[in-house]
């Protein structure tokens, strides 16, 4: 029977995973540090992992290994030239988190353009009770209706993001980190005259050598001082220490990230920005509604089974 190891089982937030245990001799882990990963995947046909790095020199000390499933989307925890040279099929999941991240980035941009977050402190630590008026206009408000959406990378979520946003009376375009020209439903900008045009901005490109630090300072300052950006795509994207300084002067009014360079996120200038209310921050779960983890597991099992098939008939 195939040993099926995943090594960061937490990801999946206790949701029933049956669909893969059935398929094999399965084994799974908390959370597993660098240093332990070979030794837990000793005699694995199959590893799953959703953080947990799995490099060239791991690769090549688990002669058993076969496949790798990435239980995401983003595929930067492993090693893809050396699984390619040692012949390890690398699979990942895909279309799981759509409606999740979307549905996060339009909630981000409404919590922001509706000072959510300081409304409810206002009301929870009893600045509301003890108020000698009905209403509190401490922070001035806006409707997303009628504002310039700007989107960098346009893939199924990014897609989905500019369907939601229209619905809510937004005007769309967008930006392609590919390069790629094709036919879409909305314009398409270059990337400094998305950043003048937006009202709102948001991230939804993969991590590689084209968007690795494609917003930073300098196109920071290119954005209106009434402007918001939200990165729920990935950390590196945006520079956070630029991001910071742009909030603290005012080059853009409010952000919201979902993802960081590092995460856990320990020290940043984030945190110190001098109005918190300016920024929203969520530990990567944008993707974790718990219908989407549930079809994250279906993705595994069926890249499970798919190989287990192809073995079969080899």
């Amino acid at each position: 029977m195939n040993k099926i190891v995943f090594l960061d089982e937490y990801s999946i937030a206790g949701r029933d995973m049956s669909k893969v245990t059935k398929q094999g001799d399965y084994t799974a882990y908390e959370n597993t540090r660098k240093e332990d990963v070979v030794e837990r995947l000793k005699g694995a046909t199959i590893a799953i992992s959703n953080k947990v790095m799995i490099d060239g020199e791991a690769m090549r000390q688990l002669p058993d290994l076969k496949l790798i499933c990435v239980a995401a989307t983003g595929m930067n925890n492993v090693d893809l030239a050396t699984a390619k040279e040692l012949g390890i099929e690398v699979k990942n999941a895909v279309g799981y988190s759509t409606s999740a991240v979307a549905e996060t980035t339009l909630a981000s941009a409404l919590a922001l353009a509706r000072h959510i977050v300081y409304f409810d402190e206002y009301f929870h630590d009893g600045r509301y009770a003890n108020a000698d008026r009905a209403f509190c206009f401490d922070r001035l408000t806006f409707e997303i209706r009628g504002k310039k959406w700007g989107i960098v990378g346009l893939g199924n979520i990014g897609r989905e993001v500019a369907r939601l946003a229209t619905a809510f009376g937004c005007e769309v375009r967008y930006f392609s980190t590919s390069g790629a020209k094709r036919e879409e439903a909305y314009p398409a900008m270059e990337l400094n005259e998305l950043l003048e045009w937006s009202d709102i901005l948001s991230v939804h490109s993969p991590l590689n050598e084209r968007t690795r630090g494609l917003i930073g300072r300098k196109e920071l300052k290119r954005m209106k001082p009434s402007a918001m950006i939200i990165n729920v795509a990935r950390g590196g994207i945006i520079d956070e220490a630029a991001l910071a300084e742009a909030l603290d002067n005012g080059w853009v009014s409010a952000a919201a990230l979902d993802v960081f360079s590092v995460e856990p996120l320990r020290e940043s200038p984030l945190y110190n920005i001098k109005d918190r209310y300016r920024l929203l921050g969520s530990p990567h779960n944008a993707w974790a509604a718990s219908e989407a983890i549930d079809r994250l597991i279906d993705c595994v099992a069926e890249n499970i089974r798919t190989f287990l098939e192809k073995e079969k008939s080899c």
